[in-house]
Formats: C-alpha cells, structure tokens, sequence
C-alpha cells in the first residue's frame, strides 16, 4: 500500500500578522539607512503589537503550528534583532567606532540566542513565565529610548544606548525569569488598588506616551532581576538561620 504524502497547510490568518511584522521590521531597518529614527522607532513598537497579535490570534483560534513557531521566530530575529541594532547603530552608536558596532553586533547576536533557546525548551517551561528578557521587550526598549530622546534630548545618548544593548543582551540571555502576560486573565477578581493603579498609568500614558512607555518598560526590565536578587537574598538568609552551625563552621575550618 502506498504511503499517504502528507501536505503541510499553512494557516493564513496568524501568518498574516507575522509578516505584518516582519514588514515593520524591514521598514525601521530602511528608516533607520534614511536617518529618520523616529519612524525607525515607531516601526519597531507597531512590529511588537503585531507580533502579540499573531500569538493570540493564533491561541484563540487553535491554529498554532510548527511552520508558524518557526516564520514567528525567523521574522522576530529581523523585527527585534536585526532592525533595532541597526537603529542603535546609525543613531548613535556609530560615533563610537569599534565598540559601537560590537554593541549593535551583540544585540543582535544574544537577540538570536536567546530565540533559539526558546525553541529549544519551550515545551519543558510553564507558559507563566519566559527564562531571559524576551526580545521583542529587549527591542521596544531600544525603540523606546530612541522616541523619548527626540521628543525631550538628554546628554550623552551613545553612552545610555552602549549600556542598553550590552544590558539587555545579557538579560536575554540571561537565566532571569519574566513574568508572561499569557495567562493574565481579566475576568479574574482584582484588589481596588490594581483598578487605581491601570487608570493612574493610563491618565500618564495620554499625557506624556514617550516617558510612560520608557518607565513602564524600564519597571518590566529591571523587576525581573530585582526581585530575582531578593529572593536569592531571603534564601540565603533563612539557610543561615536554619543552620548557624554550618555558618561558624565556614569561618572557623
């Protein structure tokens, strides 16, 4: 009997939003060679909605497949790898010389490590959080950073955008976990404070959108180590409490 030859089916819809993003992506990359960074920026923020999109899309309508992990993955390297690299480069970076480039070169590259071991271990890690800065964060950041700058100049931006990309290439390849907004449900019952919280960030976000995006994304960035480092903290604080013996044994061998 003669095998069945499989054909691979290519859902459109979650596909469409991922070429959305690529597109963006592509278009910040050539904004960026025009020198018109703030249209590179935007480019960069829209490619980051579409992006969210193409997952919920795809969720919501149960079409997650192989061939859309891997385009999602392919175009994420162009869109929050490749083209927010360049941006950081021909902004600012390439003032620097040398070290401007190796900033921009190890973005991109720890962009691409770190979607790699995403692939790689997705499916052994809970869906409530992201092992690394996920890099589409990682991207809007640099993007962010580029749109508060034109909108309110501040001294020394090639030193802020040198420190981001090493900062932000080492959180996403980093083992710091990052809370997932995958499983946020609305419908769940949620103290008064949170309610007064959203309508506090959303009268700063009508009346300053620039530096409400750069804060709330700088909140997101540095939380995850934060709180990383307190609970190592309290950790080591209770071993030492449940065994001082061992504690005085360490400095007296």
């Amino acid at each position: 009997m003669a095998k069945r030859k499989r054909r691979a089916y290519i859902l459109i819809l979650p596909s469409l939003f991922t070429t959305a993003s690529l597109f963006s992506g592509y278009y910040s990359i050539l904004a960026s060679f025009n020198e018109d960074f703030e249209k590179a920026a935007y480019a960069i923020v829209l490619a980051g909605l579409f992006d969210l999109l193409d997952g919920r899309v795809a969720r919501i309508t149960r079409s997650a497949t192989h061939f859309g992990m891997e385009y999602d993955s392919i175009a994420d390297v162009v869109s929050f790898g490749v083209a927010p690299a360049i941006l950081a480069y021909v902004w600012v970076l390439s003032s620097l010389g040398r070290i401007g480039w190796a900033g921009s070169f190890f973005f991109a590259a720890c962009g691409a490590l770190r979607l790699a071991r995403f692939n790689a271990i997705s499916e052994e890690m809970p869906k409530s959080y992201f092992l690394g800065l996920p890099i589409p964060a990682a991207a809007i950041a640099v993007a962010a950073i580029t749109i508060a700058y034109h909108q309110i100049p501040f001294e020394n931006p090639e030193a802020v955008m040198l420190a981001m990309t090493f900062g932000l290439g080492l959180l996403m390849v980093s083992n710091v976990r990052y809370r997932s907004l995958k499983d946020f449900d609305l419908r769940h019952k949620r103290s008064f404070f949170y309610l007064v919280l959203l309508v506090m960030m959303i009268a700063f976000i009508a009346i300053r959108p620039e530096i409400a995006g750069c804060l709330i994304l700088l909140y997101y960035i540095l939380w995850a180590p934060v709180r990383e480092l307190l609970s190592f903290s309290r950790r080591s604080v209770l071993r030492r409490r449940e065994n001082p013996a061992s504690v005085g044994a360490d400095k007296h061998p």
